[in-house]
This record gives structure tokens, C-alpha cells and sequence, in this order.
């Protein structure tokens, strides 16, 4: 595209990270969805974002659809791609949003992968044999326990975690900062973890969670780390971070049925995004609604 298209593309990021104050994550993702845009449009022979049309963009859609991409990933690079545009439109450079009203292809919805609860006991219970194992082992402990994304996780501050009252203050999507309990075994390994930190440390580093170099550990080397855990114990060699997570939300839902407090624990900004977790089995809604409706509910009274 025409270098003034590219510095317009610029000036986007430029906003989202210093206005909308976006992660580096996010800003990540919103580069690459955009540059593939702009790659499209280089093929197509555009050079300026007001030659896109919205036939243009379904074109795209539908290629990267073919390409294997998923609808949920489409879905994004739109969402992208309107994001930037109405930008333009504020900045009177464009006219029209040629993706407003271009939806992805839709594909079947999976659900999170989560683990069992004999699965996740049988992770959290191995022995450390290190200092790195011990870390580990904090780590998977307090994202099981309080329902962290792996980006929360790394990202979390010394100051952020009260062990005292059980409670952790973590700086989520968009910015937004919630409180999450830490549950009583998680509070015991990261209490040991604290003490075995302090030897392993780099002066002047607040990260939570450190590497060997006693620097901020990275969310990379937790994901290689974790494959590692589920190698050794039998678990699914492809267990990524997040499972513990879903595993989280799913039987704290189980449990309680709170789909509310389910939902505000994740951090979730909608419920429906909440929802994908009520995956519950029959046995288990059978016995809510018997025990909550008043036409279900066996009556103490004597006959």
C-alpha cells in the first residue's frame, strides 16, 4: 500500500497504546490482523484504505476462510479491521466503514478444555524437586485456585498478592482491576514459594513469578513448563495454561451454579461470554432444580 496508508496504519497503534492503553498482547494481535489486511489489499492492487469496499472484505474473509482460520479468529481480524476504520472516519481519512456489517463464516463452537477434578489433584499434588518445580508448582496452584488468564498470571506484582487475606489484585482486559480469592492450598505453596523466591531473585524485580536469571517470567516458559508437568504425570501432552483456568470456572459452576459470581471472578465484561461453561451434566442440573423450584422441592410437611 501507499506509505501514507502504512502511516496511517501507525498512527492507529499509536492510539490504542497510548490512549486506549491496550497490552502489548492485544497490540500484538490487532498488528497482525491488520498487516494481513493489508497484504490482501497489496495483492488486490489497493493503495489506499478509501479503495476498500465491503465486497473486498468478504473476498477476504472468505479466503482466509478456505486458508483453514477458524470463525472465531476471522471474527477477530474483523473486528480489527472496523476498529481501524472507524478510527479513519474520526480522523475524517475515510468515508465509510467497509467492514461494518461483514460477519465471519460460522464454525462450530467448542467448548474450553478443562480437567477433571481427579486430573487437576493429580497435577497439584506432585512434589517439587527444585526451586523451578516449586515455582511451578505455585503457579498451576494459584491459576486453579483463582481463575487467572496466563497473561494476568505472569504480569502479577509482589504487592499484588495478600496472603494474609487471601486475596489477589489482578490488572485484567481492558485495563480492568479485580480482586480473586487465593484458596488455602494455594496460599500454603505460594507462602513457600516467597521464602525460596528471595534466594533466587534480581534486585529490584517485583514480578510474582521469576526465571532462572531472577527476572519476570515469561508466558512462553510457562506454556513449556506446564507441557512438561502433563508429560510427567500422564496428562494430555497439549495442556496449556488456560485449562486450569476453565477447569476453575467450570467447577466452581459445578458447585455453586453462580453463574454471576462465576462471571465476575473470570472478569468477564458480558455473561454470555460466561456462559460457554454451563456445560453441566444432566445429574447435576437435576439436583439444583429439585432442590430450587418450588413445584420440584419434596414437601416436609406430613400427609
Amino acid at each position: 500500500m501507499h506509505t501514507d496508508a502504512l502511516a496511517q496504519l501507525t498512527a492507529f497503534e499509536h492510539h490504542l497504546r497510548d490512549e486506549r492503553q491496550l497490552s502489548p498482547h492485544t497490540l500484538s494481535n490487532y498488528r497482525r490482523d491488520l498487516l494481513g489486511v493489508t497484504r490482501f489489499c497489496d495483492e488486490q492492487g489497493l493503495s489506499h484504505w478509501q479503495q476498500l469496499h465491503p465486497q473486498q472484505v468478504r473476498n477476504y474473509a472468505a479466503r482466509v476462510h478456505r486458508q483453514g482460520l477458524s470463525g472465531r479468529s476471522i471474527q477477530r481480524k474483523l473486528s480489527a479491521l472496523r476498529s481501524f476504520c472507524r478510527y479513519l472516519i474520526r480522523q475524517k481519512l475515510l468515508d465509510h466503514n467497509p467492514a461494518q456489517d461483514i460477519r465471519a463464516p460460522r464454525t462450530p463452537h467448542k467448548l474450553p478444555h478443562s480437567l477433571d477434578v481427579d486430573r487437576v489433584q493429580r497435577l497439584l499434588d506432585s512434589r517439587p524437586d527444585d526451586w523451578l518445580s516449586q515455582r511451578d508448582l505455585a503457579i498451576m496452584e494459584l491459576m486453579y485456585s483463582s481463575g487467572l488468564r496466563l497473561a494476568e498470571l505472569v504480569n502479577l506484582d509482589l504487592q499484588q498478592l495478600d496472603l494474609r487475606q487471601g486475596e489477589a489484585r489482578v490488572l485484567g482486559k481492558g485495563r480492568k482491576t479485580r480482586i480473586v480469592p487465593v484458596g488455602r492450598k494455594a496460599r500454603e505453596v505460594l507462602a513457600r514459594w516467597l521464602t525460596t523466591r528471595a534466594a533466587h531473585c534480581a534486585e529490584g524485580e517485583s514480578a510474582l513469578f521469576i526465571n532462572r536469571s531472577g527476572t519476570r517470567l515469561s508466558a512462553r516458559s510457562v506454556q513449556q513448563r506446564m507441557r512438561r508437568w502433563a508429560l510427567r504425570q500422564g496428562l494430555d501432552s497439549r495442556l496449556h495454561p488456560h485449562a486450569l483456568r476453565h477447569s476453575f470456572a467450570t467447577h466452581v459452576l459445578e458447585s455453586s451454579g453462580d453463574l454471576r459470581a462465576v462471571q465476575e471472578l473470570l472478569g468477564h465484561a458480558n455473561l454470555a461470554t460466561t456462559q460457554v461453561y454451563t456445560h453441566l451434566d444432566f445429574q447435576h442440573l437435576a439436583e439444583v432444580y429439585d432442590q430450587a423450584h418450588p413445584r420440584a422441592r419434596k414437601s416436609t410437611k406430613n400427609t
